[in-house]
């Protein structure tokens, strides 16, 4: 075993396995003429030296680097997920993944970063990129894949069905008797968070409540958006008796600001949130959720991006998976009602 301070080069590694520096070269970009027993030398110099062709040098010389990146703008806990699922897909594919996000965890959100991040990443380093709730619509030489797009987006996209799992939800709170239900909704630009509002509005209009636009906050998804507009509804003169959040973020915010102002949950509100990321079951109560399945999330998006890339994709542009209403203790029926 060979011991080398720098990084090993192809020289290095044609030095333990006896070979020429051609020889190497001819190994590690797959050109034909080399002998197995040869090749095998090669390789396991490589792996005893720890060798790594430089990316950019390996993209100048062939069409393709068999990395893919993946662009979000913060890491949290849906972040989390997503990778995970997208990490699993890639697992034995031939196909490494890279991460760029900016370095403060929620921070400003400045319109225009994922534009950034993927020109940097795009074509040199990277043969493609999932772009994880970006601000618009983004615009590659390489193909794009995002996880929650922007509303009107035609670009390739992984999305849960938001609609459905939002109309879940309320039905839910209705059936255990709230009339008052109180929403936090997300980013307006993004068709997940326009979905999630559209099935609110759908679950009370179709049970012939009003909708009463002062019961709805419009945050953005960040988390701390949240505080304000859920002190603002509990202090209400007609505070609403249940409260859905578009995440789960919010949602475990809108818990916080109650414990603050002395409600009980579920027995004075009842809150509901969405994403089911790990914190919603550590809650006290634990919250009550609609999955979105962000593993899988990240699952399909690298699996389409792969495919993208080799020109094997016959799937749709946009792909939707369900979602699931997850029960916990954070719903009751408000007081001194009946469950319908």
């Amino acid at each position: 075993m060979i011991e080398v301070n720098a990084p090993a080069t192809m020289s290095d590694v044609a030095r333990v396995a006896g070979v020429s520096t051609a020889t190497v070269s001819r190994v590690v970009n797959g050109h034909y003429g080399v002998s197995a027993r040869t090749i095998a030398q090669v390789r396991l110099a490589i792996d005893q030296l720890g060798y790594e062709s430089s990316l950019v040098a390996t993209s100048l010389r062939r069409s393709r680097t068999n990395v893919l990146g993946l662009v979000t703008h913060s890491f949290q806990s849906y972040t989390a997920e997503v990778l995970k699922g997208a990490m699993k897909a890639l697992s034995r594919s031939g196909f490494d993944l890279i991460i760029y996000a900016n370095s403060d965890l929620y921070g400003s959100y400045s319109e225009g970063w994922e534009k950034r991040h993927v020109a940097r990443l795009s074509g040199t380093l990277t043969d493609g990129c999932i772009v994880v709730t970006p601000w618009g619509e983004v615009q590659s030489r390489t193909p794009i894949v995002a996880i929650d797009p922007v509303r009107g987006s035609t670009a390739h996209s992984v999305t849960a069905d938001n609609l459905a799992g939002a109309t879940t939800a309320v039905e839910h709170l209705l059936g255990l008797g709230h009339r008052r239900i109180g929403f936090i909704a997300g980013r307006a630009s993004l068709a997940a968070a326009w979905s999630r509002e559209e099935g609110y509005r759908a679950a009370l209009t179709d049970a012939g409540i009003p909708v009463d636009p002062t019961l709805i906050g419009e945050g953005d998804f960040n988390p701390e958006s949240a505080t304000p507009l859920a002190r603002a509804l509990l202090q209400r003169a007609d505070p609403p008796t249940a409260i859905f959040a578009a995440s789960d973020g919010m949602a475990l915010k809108v818990l916080e600001v109650a414990a603050e102002l002395g409600l009980a949950v579920p027995g004075d509100l009842s809150v509901v949130g969405f994403d089911n990321i790990p914190e919603s079951a550590l809650t006290l109560p634990a919250l009550t959720t609609v999955d979105q399945s962000m593993y899988q999330l990240g699952y399909e998006a690298a699996r389409m991006l792969k495919s993208l890339v080799t020109g094997e994709w016959e799937g749709p542009r946009q792909v939707v998976l369900p979602t699931e209403l997850v029960v916990r203790g954070s719903c009751a029926p408000p007081r001194g009602a009946t469950r319908t």
